[in-house]
């Protein structure tokens, strides 16, 4: 299993209180776990250590610092890079004892499968649209959409929360402008994720 959960503390802006998850953490929360199942990028079965008894659960916790809008696509984003950052290490079941043995030192990456980006966009009377908006902007937007895409350039979602509505064509332009800023962020994280792996 993979279980996200977004946190919005107070330290990241006066616009969240302390104490249990906001709506809006909620829904951050619900919209990535969207994302993992309809992308499928990862495969649940990958996640299997033994059939019927045994499986890796990924606590995915994204704690926000700097709160300055746009926060799903920077979510998404420092999911796709933590995901693939992780290293698995070996477990076997004794046959013997039943029970799991753990080996630390023998570590196997995590299988992605699809690398999913979110692109949000600001929306203004249908008329203006703005490519990550900033909080402010978002604020005074008339609506906002978030479009995720995979690198095959397949659709994966589509997030409208409500606001003004968006003709097919604005739509049609915004996955468009999704594609291309996939292949963008793609090649950034796969530069960063190079340049910490272990020479």
């Amino acid at each position: 299993y993979l279980v996200p959960n977004v946190e919005l503390p107070s330290l990241c802006s006066e616009r969240f209180r302390s104490g249990p998850p906001g709506e809006e953490a909620q829904a951050a929360s619900q919209f990535i776990a969207d994302v993992i199942e309809n992308s499928q990028m990862i495969v649940k079965e990958d996640l299997c250590i033994a059939n019927g008894k045994l499986a890796w659960v990924l606590y995915c916790d994204i704690i926000c610092l700097d709160y300055d809008g746009n926060l799903l696509d920077a979510s998404v984003f420092a999911l796709l890079a933590a995901l693939k950052n992780v290293q698995l290490p070996s477990v076997i079941i004794n046959e013997e004892t039943g029970l799991s043995e753990v080996n630390l030192k023998q570590k196997t990456p995590l299988i992605i499968r699809k690398h999913p980006v979110a692109t949000s966009f600001a929306i203004f009377d249908d008329t203006l649209l703005i490519v990550d908006p900033t909080a402010e902007e978002e604020d005074l937007a008339t609506g906002t959409v978030t479009i995720v895409t995979d690198e095959e350039g397949r659709l994966c979602s589509v997030h409208k929360p409500g606001g003004s509505p968006l003709t097919g064509a604005k739509l049609q332009d915004c996955i468009t402008r999704a594609i291309t800023r996939h292949k963008e962020v793609k090649k950034l994280i796969d530069k960063v994720i190079k340049s910490i792996m272990p020479k």
